[in-house]
């Protein structure tokens, strides 16, 4: 078994509200049943996708739309000639729980997860007509539920399934209300405000519709006594009444399905409706405020539609007439009542009452068994005795903003609008509203929202002497420019920065006058307003500023002679130079300085050196310091300006050497011209001290990075002699710093200058000579002048008496003299050992030569030939002592391939005389001694040549290389 829904329309439907729509708002689809069933239907309910459908055999039909294919089948635990009929169906929106009331007052519960219907023995004999389920929407029990009767009685009722055959499925059934005359035809229950014990009840009857507000009971153990009893009997209900009231018209009270508003993102109030003789009262259900008055003001808000608003029908003799009692059923979706008029599906909107739907459902003379709205997912349904129908929405709220506009609720018709052709008519039309009342600043910023003509707008509020609400529409429209129309852009924001400006001006004239702004304005009222506007013209600046044409906006502000704005608009567009030469010319040194860390343009701080120096030196030099970017040459002329006037001021305060130290130590790149800067106004200071330029030449590396040259010149021109010898020292010119120390008779500077040189002793000797004369001539005694240049290890006595005067006596330096001779004696006893020591090993080398003469090696039968691998003994050969044989032609073959060219001539001239024979005797033996000589010189294996062909590769050119394969 299995439903299937059919796509398309029952006939073609029209749209009187939609009219840019191509389809209708609703359309009626018809649901095939894929089973047979053996009677008709006598009731139908939809919540949650799940539909209950009674077949007048009693069977329950319990379909899953979700999956239509798995049907449950539940039949009365009773025949139906025992209970009667179905005759309703009363199914709670979240689809569990399920009561069943037959013709005969027998009513039944069903729970989701239940197979067999259980009898409501509390509720027997009771013909319900609604169900008021619980605003909660508990799946496990019903929790407090009212019914209506259609004897006008309400009972509170709490459910609970039971598993137990003897226990009762309802806790408690208890009357709480009873309508004065007629039937319960509608009942409704929610909470107020989110709390759970203030709830609203509606019930509805033939001939009214009431309201509750009030607080429940919540005394004792839940579900053990009736909580709307209280409630009901002591508040006093808001009451419509209706006139004409026919107990035989169909009524009902209906809820729009729980919605939410997915353009404004918030909860939409649902709506009711009361189905009565006079038509359809639709209102509000609104919340807040939750006073005794709230049902009062609901009612007196209900908008009624009456049944002259439903459509005429086509008589038997072709006329028109119109339908006496045409609704036979009526549901509410969020923004419609549609309701079923014979045989027609008929929509009309409850905003205004128009018709937006008309279609043709049933065949003439059908009847049907009521319309169904699923609260959970917004669908509506139509039954009859053989067929079903499905109404959906589609697009519903499309024309809710044309309503909302025509009741020029701009608000909400804006909300509601989609696409920016609709959103544009809502901007038009609400701020034209707004004008026409005088409320020119709303209107304003709605219209710079809207595609009304620019120059329409404007010459409209300059007309109206608008000021402020020219500056907001203009605001408002600088927003809505794209980013690509720069042009509108700027000369709106230039425009606006005039606007501003002037008003401005007008707030301080008023000021200053004391004078009055309008009625019941003073000047106090001015300031705050100014305040106001300076702040609301910085914002503008700050959010606009790529808006604003620098140059243009300079010459406006300057006209106005408005200094703050001057000032704030460049600070916002980052214009540091401009600011810094503003406080400059003020003397705000410490708001230059303020703005001057905020520049990153190196080009500002070469411009403003110079004053900056003079006032500022510390804090500039701070902030330059801190900066990576600056080139220090180009700060240098500030430097020695600032150094002309420091004066006295002592090396440690002075902030150019600050800056220039700090540069040198930090950037091992900086050029010559810093080092020579700082060293010009090291030397130049009136102070006696060397101690900060030695310190700087000290720490420079070699080659220096100053000029030594010029340096030099300075620091004799200023007699800074340590920095000279320094200097001279550094370009290794020793003797001219020495001669130097010596001049200026600083002879222990002298002494540590000829110390420098420990590699080269005989120039280091020569400097202590030129120190040992300064010291002789200048020392007040001889033994002093002998103990200090007992420092140099290489002066002798004999090298000092040269120096010493005419008139010294030995006794002065007769010590020194026995010492010299002692030195002298150890000396020669020293080198006699040596050459005794010598003479001894010159003989033990003649020994070990004539050794070598019978030395011998022993050749063991079948040693091979090391270069040719054939046995040695098969022709001349040689042995070396490493045990290294070799055939006499292997190894000269083997040396001339690896010896020199001259080596290599030697040895092949030696050959051809001993082969030819051109010798003979004494003569030919030496011949032989030199080429064995030349050839047995070394083992070619482990000999020098054997090392020098370590780098050799093992295959040569033109090998077979096959033969090293393994």
């Amino acid at each position: 078994m299995a439903l299937e829904i059919e796509q398309g329309y029952v006939a073609a439907g029209t749209s009187q509200g939609g009219g840019e729509a191509e389809l209708p708002i609703f359309n009626v689809q018809q649901v095939r049943m894929q089973f047979n069933i053996a009677s008709d239907f006598v009731a139908g309910q939809v919540a949650n996708d799940v539909l209950i459908l009674a077949l007048a055999t009693g069977r329950i039909l319990r379909i899953d739309l979700e999956s239509p294919q798995d049907i449950d089948d539940v039949d009365l635990p009773k025949k139906t000639s025992e209970v009667g009929l179905i005759r309703r169906m009363f199914l709670d929106p979240s689809a569990s729980h399920l009561i069943i009331t037959t013709t005969l007052g027998e009513n039944f519960y069903l729970h989701t997860q239940s197979k067999q219907p259980k009898a409501l023995s509390r509720l027997k004999g009771v013909s319900i007509e609604t169900v008021a389920w619980n605003p909660s929407q508990p799946t496990a029990s019903t929790r407090e539920i009212l019914v209506g009767a259609s004897d006008g009685t309400v009972y509170e009722v709490y459910i609970e399934p039971a598993t137990e055959f003897y226990r009762r499925e309802e806790r408690y059934c208890t009357q709480v209300w009873k309508a004065s005359k007629g039937a319960v035809t509608g009942l409704w229950v929610d909470t107020i405000a989110g709390k759970s014990d203030l709830r609203r009840v509606m019930a509805s009857t033939h001939a009214a519709v009431y309201h509750w507000v009030g607080r429940t009971g919540s005394k004792g153990k839940e579900g053990a006594a009736a909580i709307y009893a209280d409630m009901l009997q002591k508040e006093s209900p808001a009451t419509q009444n209706a006139t004409n009231v026919s107990q035989t018209a169909p009524s009902s009270l209906s809820i729009s399905p729980e919605t939410t508003n997915s353009v404004a993102g918030e909860d939409v109030a649902r709506s009711f409706g009361w189905l009565s003789s006079q038509g359809v009262l639709t209102g509000k259900l609104s919340s807040s405020p939750s006073d005794s008055d709230l049902g009062k003001r609901i009612l007196s808000s209900a908008k009624l539609h009456a049944r002259s608003v439903f459509p005429e029908t086509v008589s038997a003799r072709g006329g028109r007439k119109l339908i006496q009692d045409p609704i036979q059923s009526m549901v509410l979706t969020q923004w419609h009542c549609l309701a079923l008029a014979e045989g027609r599906i008929v929509a009309v909107n409850r905003l205004n009452g128009e018709v937006v739907y008309d279609q043709v459902v049933l065949d003439p003379g059908q009847s049907s068994l009521g319309l169904v709205s699923d609260q959970k997912k917004n669908s509506y349904w139509l039954f009859t005795a053989q067929e079903i129908y499905e109404i959906r929405a589609e697009d519903e709220d499309r024309d809710v903003w044309k309503v909302m506009l025509q009741n020029q609720d701009y608000d909400a018709a804006l909300r509601y609008a989609k696409g920016a052709a609709q959103k544009d008519s809502v901007a038009t039309a609400s701020g034209d509203y707004l004008s026409d009342k005088g409320q020119y600043l709303e209107a304003a910023s709605i219209w710079g929202k809207s595609s009304k003509a620019f120059e329409e707008v404007c010459l409209q509020l300059i007309d109206k002497n608008q000021d402020d609400a020219l500056r907001k529409y203009l605001l408002t429209k600088l927003s809505t420019y794209k980013k690509s129309s720069y042009m509108q852009r700027v000369m709106i924001g230039c425009w606006l920065v005039q606007i501003f400006m002037a008003k401005l001006n007008n707030l301080d004239d008023t000021i200053a006058t004391k004078g009055e702004l309008a009625e019941d304005t003073s000047a106090t009222g001015a300031e705050s307003e100014l305040k106001r506007t300076r702040n609301e013209f910085q914002e503008f600046v700050s959010k606009h500023e790529s808006d604003l044409d620098a140059k243009t906006v300079y010459e406006i502000i300057s006209s106005h002679d408005r200094e703050e704005e001057l000032l704030h608009f460049a600070n916002t567009i980052t214009d540091y130079d401009y600011v810094l030469s503003y406080w400059i010319q003020r003397g705000k040194w410490n708001e230059a300085l303020s703005v001057l860390n905020k520049e990153s343009n190196p080009e500002t701080y070469y411009r403003y050196s110079n004053v900056l120096m003079m006032h500022v030196a510390s804090g500039y030099i701070e902030i330059l310091m801190r900066r990576n970017n600056i080139e220090p040459q180009k700060i240098l002329p500030a430097l020695l300006s600032y150094n002309e006037n420091a004066g006295d001021t002592p090396l440690n305060q002075n902030q150019a050497v600050r800056y220039l130290n700090f540069v040198v130590n930090n950037m091992p790149d900086s050029p010559a011209s810093v080092h020579n800067t700082l060293i010009s106004i090291m030397a130049s200071h009136p102070t006696t001290s060397e101690a900060s330029l030695l310190n700087y030449l000290e720490t420079q590396p070699q080659p220096p990075l100053y000029d030594a040259d010029f340096a030099l010149r300075l620091c004799i021109q200023h007699k800074r002699v340590q920095s000279c010898v320094h200097i001279y020292s550094a370009m290794n010119q020793y003797q001219q710093a020495v001669e130097l120390a010596l001049a200026h008779d600083d002879v222990d500077l002298a002494a540590i200058v000829a110390d420098r040189l420990d590699g080269d002793e005989k120039m280091r000797k020569k400097l202590w000579l030129l120190i040992a004369e300064k010291k002789v001539k200048e020392s007040p005694s001889i033994k002093e002048a002998i103990e200090f240049l007992k420092r140099c290890e290489l002066l002798k006595i004999e090298d000092l008496i040269p120096f010493f005067p005419d008139f010294v006596v030995i006794d002065d330096f007769k010590e020194e003299i026995c010492n010299a001779l002692e030195e002298y004696s150890q000396h020669i006893e020293n080198l006699k050992q040596e050459m005794d020591v010598s003479q001894q090993t010159a003989e033990q080398i003649k020994a070990e030569i004539a050794a070598l003469d019978n030395r011998y090696a022993i050749v063991e039968p079948g040693e091979r030939c090391w270069i040719c691998t054939l046995p040695v003994l098969s022709r001349q050969f040689f042995v070396f002592p490493c045990q290294h044989a070799f055939h006499s032609d292997c190894l000269g073959k083997r040396v001339l391939e690896s010896s020199g060219i001259a080596k290599k001539k030697r040895i092949k001239d030696l050959q051809a005389d001993v082969s030819q024979g051109l010798s003979v005797g004494r003569q030919r033996l030496k011949m032989v001694q030199e080429l064995d000589g030349l050839v047995a010189d070394s083992c070619v294996l482990c000999g020098d040549l054997g090392i020098r062909q370590i780098d050799e590769p093992f295959i040569k050119p033109g090998d077979n290389v096959a033969e090293w394969a393994i």
